[in-house]
């Protein structure tokens, strides 16, 4: 029922006294507020004038104005808390995505990785709203309540304090189940979201070989298992809080009843017997309110566990990438020095490097090459032949599983450490736009920056126009439930990124106009030529009119390096010339189909 992660939270210990404090206080308020009212009307049954209840009658008020309040400040308590854990939350899952990048995404699913970015994030701060306060006011509301139930008829007492465990019980064997049932409608929900993102991405594909009738029927299966998933976890919960509202009613009518034949016969007085009468369903509000909390949480704490266990693995992950380029690495090997930067004369030498997935299947297969300074080269090659899968590991996404990496001739196990990191900006096919504010996106590496310096990136990228659409310029909130951003726009929106941190040196592109049209490719050229200026450039693409900009074109094929040479002296050759048949009429057929 209690969720142990919760306890090893940032701030949870000042948070859980707070809690403790309030809800103990909510009980005594309940306490004086029944007092006051039992008080009342007693008076009022025993003859009295009006004016003697008029008393206890303000005492009630003020006790029930204070307890809304007390809410409200314990409401906003955790409202702000729980902002400041999922803002700690996301932080730290986009670092991850971004330290891992295309490695966890594949492993982890691209529709998972945004679900959990998106919508986990937001499930997990209701999840903390919700759940602390009734986790703290299960046991401090009622132990006050009880206390004063004691000490008026210890006999009420007893039967309060024997249905408790009893509710306790049924609660966590019900909670067990609901568990279960969430547990699978998360797990088809992250399967959904990356049916659904596979889908949007291979739509064309699949129309164009007329298999999307096909395909609409694996996503209504897929569909309707998360429909199926979904209901059973609602009739868990459903069923569960009726049989809590017929546990608590039975606990009060067995006290109501109990007190009734006593106060027949004279065993108890009015008053107290009101008094205990009232504070009853009190009693009991606090373990109803958990259990009907705890179902509609449990999508956050299943989101809770999916990003912790994201954020820990990634963070193990890369510290055994970062120990090594395999397995059995040289441990005379260093890694890069956090204060490394790049600069004019630094050299990057790969010797023989290769790279094969966790199934064994190789991706690259001897490359051995050297860059320098500011460089600029290009990997060509069809789809397939191993450019994004060297553009990872130049970027430190992942490590060789074998050869030898040299920077600055100096030995390294791999690029996987922050101190190459640092001087990397990346751009995907598709840049991660963020749900945040176009700013905070031009400031992803450069959180600090000014709204000058931000302004001035902009304007660099040609973004300005973007911005003087935007209803609330660089403040406008876009991508996912913001305002939608075009391809040319989101790749601009990264080089804004890279612009604006001069001191990341070395410039990674991993096919960053495949799915743009040429005109807005041409428009797009225009602006990010000017980045290349004193970085080392790596450039991955099958557009061949990039190769006239490049110092160096490495030439691929089925995960080796067939050819490196300048663009003068490549364009002269067979296999270059085969390469761009071959591109050019892969690109003829796709626009006919």
């Amino acid at each position: 029922m209690i969720d142990r992660s919760l306890f090893s939270l940032p701030g949870i210990r000042a948070a859980l006294a707070q809690l403790a404090a309030i809800n103990a206080a909510l009980g005594a308020l309940a306490v004086a507020q029944a007092w006051a009212l039992a008080l009342a009307i007693s008076r009022l049954w025993a003859g009295g004038a009006l004016a003697s209840s008029l008393v206890p009658a303000t005492v009630f008020l003020a006790c029930y104005v204070l307890r809304q309040a007390t809410r409200t400040l314990q409401d906003s308590r955790m409202e702000r808390y729980a902002g400041e854990r999922a803002g700690e939350l996301r932080r730290n899952l986009l670092e991850r995505i971004y330290d891992e990048g295309p490695a966890l995404v594949q492993k982890t699913g691209s529709g998972g990785i945004s679900a959990l970015a998106l919508e986990g994030i937001s499930q997990v701060e209701t999840y903390l709203e919700l759940i602390l306060p009734k986790m703290v006011g299960v046991v401090a509301i009622p132990v006050v309540i009880l206390i004063a139930i004691f000490a008026t008829d210890w006999t009420s007492g007893i039967i309060a304090l024997a249905c408790y465990p009893i509710t306790v019980l049924y609660m966590v064997m019900l909670g067990k189940t609901a568990q279960e049932r969430a547990a699978r409608r998360h797990a088809e929900f992250m399967r959904l979201s990356n049916h659904f993102i596979d889908s949007l991405r291979g739509i064309e594909t699949l129309r164009l070989f007329g298999r999307s009738r096909a395909h609409a029927g694996r996503i209504y299966s897929v569909s309707e298992r998360f429909r199926e998933a979904t209901m059973k976890t609602i009739a868990v919960a459903t069923l569960s809080s009726a049989v809590l509202d017929l546990i608590a009613t039975f606990g009060l009518a067995g006290i109501a009843i109990l007190l009734g034949f006593r106060l027949s016969d004279g065993e108890v007085a009015l008053l107290p017997a009101l008094f205990v009468l009232i504070m009853v369903p009190d009693y009991f509000a606090p373990l109803r309110a958990f259990a009907s909390d705890f179902h509609a949480s449990l999508d956050g704490k299943n989101a809770l566990a999916a990003i912790t266990g994201v954020v820990s693995g990634a963070r193990a992950h890369s510290t055994n990438r970062s120990s090594g380029t395999a397995a059995d690495a040289d441990p005379s090997q260093a890694s890069v020095d956090d204060d490394f930067s790049w600069g004019p004369r630094s050299t990057l030498e790969l010797s023989g490097v290769c790279y094969s997935y966790d199934s064994g299947q190789r991706a690259l297969s001897d490359i051995s090459i050297v860059l320098r300074g500011g460089m600029r080269v290009g990997l060509v090659g069809l789809s397939g032949a191993g450019k994004s899968t060297l553009a990872s590991l130049l970027a430190g996404f992942i490590a060789p599983s074998a050869g030898g990496i040299r920077l600055d001739g100096a030995a390294v196990s791999n690029l996987c450490s922050q101190g190459w990191r640092h001087q990397v900006a990346y751009i995907p096919q598709a840049p991660y736009i963020f749900h945040a504010t176009l700013a905070q996106n031009i400031a992803f590496y450069r959180p600090d920056a000014t709204r000058e310096q931000i302004e001035d990136a902009a304007r660099a990228m040609g973004l300005m126009d973007l911005v003087g659409d935007l209803p609330q310029g660089l403040h406008t909130v876009i991508g996912e439930a913001g305002r939608p951003l075009s391809g040319g726009e989101s790749h601009r929106v990264a080089l804004a990124r890279a612009f604006l941190d001069p001191s990341r040196r070395v410039l990674i592109l991993d096919e960053p106009t495949a799915h743009l049209d040429i005109e807005t490719e041409m428009e797009l050229k225009e602006t990010l030529l000017p980045l290349f200026s004193d970085r080392l450039v790596v450039f991955a693409t099958h557009r061949l009119h990039w190769v006239d900009q490049m110092d160096l074109v490495l030439v691929m094929e089925s995960g080796r390096l067939v050819q490196a040479g300048s663009p003068a002296h490549l364009k002269g050759t067979q296999g270059y010339l085969a390469l761009a048949g071959a591109i050019n009429g892969s690109e003829t057929e796709t626009h006919h189909a």
